[in-house]
C-alpha cells in the first residue's frame, strides 16, 4: 500500500498526488511509469512518473480525471492509501549521445510527462527549450516548474488567452526556421500532436522521441494490449517503451487501436450505472 502525502489541484480536471513509495523513488528515471490499483477490485491504470524525490522517498503523479478510476483517484486526500502502486516500469528516456540542445514539447496534460524530461536534461547540463501547449489559460499547468528547468519557455494557447497564440508545431517550426539546431526533440501529448511534431522535425533529420499511451493492462509485456507498430515491427510500449522514434511510429494505427473500445465503454456505462456507484461507495468505505 502507498500513502498519499500531498495533493494539489493544478486545474479543475488535473490533479497532482505525491505518493510515499521509497523503493520506486530510489530507482525511478525520467520516462518511466507506474501502474496503480485503488483496491482489490479496481482496474489497473498506468501513469507516468511526473517527478520523484529520492531523499523523501516519494513519487509524484499528475493525471486528468477522465474515467471512473481517475475520478475516484482525484477524490482521495492526503493521508489516504492506494492499494497497489507498482514501478518503475518501462525504459528510461535515452537521448542521442552528446546531445547539447533539446526541445521538449508538451501538450495539455502531457506536460506533466514532459516536465521530468526537461528537468533531467537540464540536470545533465543541456540547453533546454520547452514548448507547452494548451487550449486556453484556465488549463495551463506547471508553468513555473518549467520555467525553473528550462532556458527558454514558450507557452502556447489555441485561443491566445495566455502566452502566444498558436500550435506547438507552429512554434517549433519557427524556432527551427530561425536557425536553432536541436540535437533532439521530445514530444509528449495527444497522439495527433506527437504525429505532427514528428512530421515537423523529419525533414530536418532531428531525432524525435515520443511517449506513447496505448491501452495497457499488466505492464510486463504479457497481455499484448499495448502493442504498437514502429518501423514496421510490433513493439510493446510497456517494456520496449514508452518512448519511441517518432519518425517510425504508425500513429494512425495507434489512434485506431486506442479508440477500439470507446463505443463499448459508453454502452457499459449506460448498462451498469449501479456498478459504478457501487465502486464509488466501496472506495469511500476504503478511505474511511
Amino acid at each position: 500500500m502507498a500513502r498519499i502525502v500531498r495533493k494539489q489541484a493544478l486545474n479543475p480536471s488535473v490533479t497532482l498526488l505525491e505518493v510515499e513509495a521509497p523503493l520506486i523513488a530510489k530507482k525511478a528515471q525520467a520516462g518511466q511509469f507506474i501502474i496503480l490499483r485503488l483496491d482489490e477490485q479496481g482496474e489497473r491504470i498506468p501513469l507516468t512518473i511526473a517527478d520523484f524525490d529520492r531523499e523523501r522517498g516519494t513519487v509524484t503523479i499528475i493525471f486528468q480525471a477522465v474515467g471512473l478510476t481517475t475520478r475516484l483517484l482525484a477524490g482521495l486526500e492526503a493521508g489516504s492509501v492506494i492499494a497497489d502502486f507498482v514501478g518503475p516500469l518501462g525504459r528510461p528516456t535515452e537521448l542521442p549521445q552528446g546531445a547539447r540542445r533539446v526541445c521538449i514539447v508538451g501538450g495539455g496534460v502531457g506536460c506533466a510527462i514532459a516536465y521530468p524530461q526537461a528537468k533531467c536534461c537540464k540536470g545533465q547540463g543541456m540547453t533546454v527549450d520547452v514548448i507547452a501547449g494548451f487550449r486556453s489559460r484556465d488549463i495551463v499547468i506547471l508553468e513555473e516548474e518549467f520555467r525553473a528547468v528550462s532556458d527558454h519557455l514558450y507557452v502556447m494557447t489555441d485561443d491566445g488567452s495566455w502566452g502566444e497564440r498558436g500550435l506547438v508545431t507552429e512554434k517549433l517550426q519557427s524556432l527551427i526556421a530561425a536557425g536553432i539546431r536541436y540535437d533532439a526533440v521530445v514530444a509528449i501529448g495527444p497522439i495527433p500532436m506527437m504525429k505532427f511534431v514528428s512530421r515537423t522535425t523529419e525533414p530536418y533529420g532531428i531525432p524525435t522521441l515520443v511517449s506513447l499511451n496505448p491501452i495497457m493492462i499488466d505492464g510486463t509485456g504479457m497481455c499484448g494490449g499495448c502493442r504498437v507498430t514502429v518501423g514496421g515491427e510490433m513493439k510493446f510500449a510497456c517494456v520496449d517503451g514508452p518512448d519511441f522514434d517518432g519518425h517510425l511510429v504508425d500513429f494512425d494505427e495507434l489512434m485506431n487501436r486506442n479508440a477500439l473500445y470507446r463505443d463499448r465503454e459508453a454502452r457499459e456505462v449506460e448498462r451498469h450505472p449501479c456498478r459504478m456507484e457501487q465502486m464509488a461507495r466501496r472506495l469511500a468505505e476504503f478511505q474511511g
